[in-house]
């Protein structure tokens, strides 16, 4: 279940610039890079899941992932996650899981399937803070960029409901129709994205 402004690059550390000089006797002190994109880990959950609740609770009452299965996704397929990191603090966060059927159900919400050929987008969100600033669309390509360079992952798919349609066909998705799965009075639409443009748009940048 995903939502814009609610709903990877390899691991990197943290690089922290060389550090500035204080005054004699002084430690030295670090800044965080204003923008990173990293994997997320298991020490990421407890904040991927206050965003998440913040996020969906407010609009749809439900949440895609509990914090159980934030750590479940974060241990199995942590590649399979994207953070984005303003100053050292998440702001935004996309995860996923392999799967590998050819539509989505109810099991595909809390199973990771290491031999799948889709990345199946379980929840996509932004912290209220940085909400309507385009960060949605900007972690969104990286992470389609990101799974369409991993050989064994053919395409992305997620749902979402009707109203978000138009948000991920910005990003070559297209309609599978409606999905099987229902939680409560909510019904989405099953969306599918062949990731091998986003690969070549890949191999091209690195150039």
């Amino acid at each position: 279940m995903s939502t814009p402004s609610v709903h990877c690059l390899k691991p990197s550390p943290l690089h922290l610039p060389s550090g500035i000089p204080g005054s004699p006797g002084r430690q030295r002190r670090h800044t965080l890079p204003a923008n990173e994109f990293r994997c997320l880990t298991p020490d990421d959950a407890a904040g991927v899941f206050e965003i998440e609740r913040e996020a969906f609770i407010s609009v749809s009452g439900n949440c895609p992932l509990n914090l159980d299965e934030v750590q479940h996704f974060l241990t199995l397929c942590p590649e399979l996650s994207l953070g984005w990191f303003v100053e050292g603090r998440l702001v935004a966060f996309i995860i996923g899981s392999l799967w590998d059927e050819e539509r989505l159900t109810q099991e595909s919400l809390a199973l990771h399937r290491p031999g799948g050929r889709s990345a199946h987008l379980h929840a996509l969100a932004v912290h209220r803070s940085f909400r309507q600033q385009g960060k949605g669309s900007v972690l969104l390509w990286r992470y389609l960029h990101h799974v369409g360079a991993q050989p064994a992952v053919r395409q992305a798919v997620l749902m979402c409901e009707d109203a978000l349609v138009p948000f991920y066909q910005r990003f070559g998705f297209h309609s599978a129709g409606p999905c099987a799965i229902v939680v409560g009075s909510l019904t989405f639409t099953e969306m599918h994205c062949s990731l091998r443009g986003h690969a070549a748009l890949r191999r091209n940048s690195d150039r």
